[in-house]
């Protein structure tokens, strides 16, 4: 509808104007234009952020084709398929952006993203090395942070992710990164510091209190963490501590913390009662 009432109103601005000079007329017709490319750009940025992303795939898709000389559209058909979580496409998608004759070293940062999302993590590393050292964003070094922990180069990881942590005002999601770096290499006390840290600068971050929890437990503490929680959150909390007992042969501990979470949970937890089933069989 919107686009439709912009037609008319240049329609019937040129029917207007007609009998105007050559040089009013080439005026009105580059306004015009001006406003066409303001409404495309608040558009473009509502597909990328507020619109489902498979409608905003179809979007981008269509304008793409219609202008495939346009590197900013490649972009958005690129970063829809990866929000749409179609990894596979959005690799082929950020691929073409990045051979484009106006590509970034970001787009190249975004093709390893992409690349690493869809498991292709040698790829990505090819990707990343070939960047310009010169290019130093957050985005860069935390994929290498991520790289270096899949390749268990240890050093190079928590050098990485330090680096990343000085390029960005939202430091959670790469503490909690490094903390299940640190679990997985067994430092459960290290990890739990900075999964708490992750928590402190966002108390919405569920992964990161799930992640605590599993450090703690891995040290025999399966008393819960004192950090804001839901009652939803805290029996999903309950149920992660019981699974870590239970494995590591604390049997009526984790029967404890089952019937717990169980009694918490305001709805029914079906996992929870699974287990305590299987455990009580």
């Amino acid at each position: 509808m919107r686009h439709s009432i912009f037609v008319s109103l240049c329609l019937g601005s040129a029917l207007v104007l007609s009998a105007c000079g050559d040089t009013n007329g080439n005026a009105v017709d580059r306004k015009l234009q001006d406003v066409n490319v303001i409404d495309e750009t608040n558009l473009n940025e509502v597909m990328l952020t507020s619109a489902d992303p498979n409608e905003a795939v179809a979007y981008f898709q269509r304008a793409s084709a219609q202008y495939p000389e346009r590197i900013d559209l490649s972009r958005g058909l690129a970063t829809s398929l990866i929000r749409a979580k179609r990894n596979t496409e959005g690799v082929i998608a950020w691929r073409k952006v990045s051979e484009h004759e106006e590509a970034l070293p970001s787009d190249n940062v975004e093709l390893a993203d992409a690349l690493i999302r869809a498991g292709k993590w040698d790829e990505a590393e090819q990707v990343l090395d070939a960047i310009p050292p010169t290019h130093e964003t957050f985005e860069r070094y935390r994929l290498e942070a991520m790289i270096a922990d899949a390749n268990k180069e240890w050093d190079k990881s928590d050098s990485f992710y330090e680096i990343a942590l000085g390029l960005t005002t939202k430091p959670a999601g790469v503490m909690n990164n490094w903390g299940f770096s640190m679990l997985t290499r067994g430092d459960y006390a290290e990890a739990e510091r900075l999964f708490s840290d992750a928590i402190r600068n966002d108390e919405s971050l569920f992964t990161a209190k799930n992640n605590l929890v599993l450090a703690r437990a891995a040290q025999r503490n399966y008393t819960l963490p004192v950090v804001p929680m839901t009652q939803v959150e805290r029996a999903q909390l309950l149920h992660t501590a019981a699974l870590s007992a239970i494995k590591q042969g604390d049997i009526e501990t984790g029967k404890g913390m089952l019937r717990e979470a169980l009694e918490t949970h305001p709805q029914y937890f079906e996992e929870a009662q699974r287990a305590l089933d299987a455990l009580e069989a």
